[in-house]
């Protein structure tokens, strides 16, 4: 989609929607526009790592709100974000409707016990994976659901920005 110089140059507005379509924190995304110019990925990533590390809960669950929730059916998005998200999420998209039940009414347990969704790097994970993960979560103290959520998140975010630079 791009290279590091081109995001280089994109203006303000650009460079930060092209960040919030690989993390849906502005905060995240507005930090990550003024730090350019990056000499590289590698620096890139470091850096989306440190400003995603820095954050406070409240961008982090902005972050983990922009996506969908595993298993559901949204209304349709064209925006690059669903799309990469549908294309993360295709394990979950391939299960029988019986799985796709449990891990929706899995994933609203969720959000009733923790106050965000799931959040999982779902890339190569099937539904069942998934469903196994999200009940195995459900057992932690809040504190550390969190912070597993933010490690989850922190590499989808490194997945995206390897799709927006290829």
């Amino acid at each position: 989609m791009t290279d590091v110089a081109h995001l280089n140059g994109l203006n303000q507005k650009e460079a930060t929607e092209i960040f919030l379509q690989c993390c849906g924190s502005l905060k995240w995304a507005r930090k990550m526009t003024e730090e350019r110019p990056f000499q590289n990925s590698h620096e890139l990533e470091v850096m989306a790592d440190h400003i995603w590390l820095s954050l406070d809960e409240e961008d982090w669950l902005e972050a983990f709100s922009a996506h969908p929730k595993i298993g559901e059916k949204k209304a349709v998005d064209a925006s690059v974000s669903a799309r990469w998200a549908e294309d993360e999420q295709s394990g979950a998209s391939r299960a029988a409707a019986e799985v796709l039940g449990l891990l929706l009414a899995a994933n609203h347990e969720y959000e009733r016990r923790f106050g965000f969704i799931f959040i999982v790097c779902a890339t190569g994970k099937s539904a069942e994976e998934m469903l196994a993960l999200l009940h195995e979560r459900m057992t932690n103290e809040p504190d550390a659901e969190i912070r597993i959520a933010v490690e989850e998140q922190r590499r989808i975010t490194h997945i995206r920005l390897g799709k927006l630079l290829t």
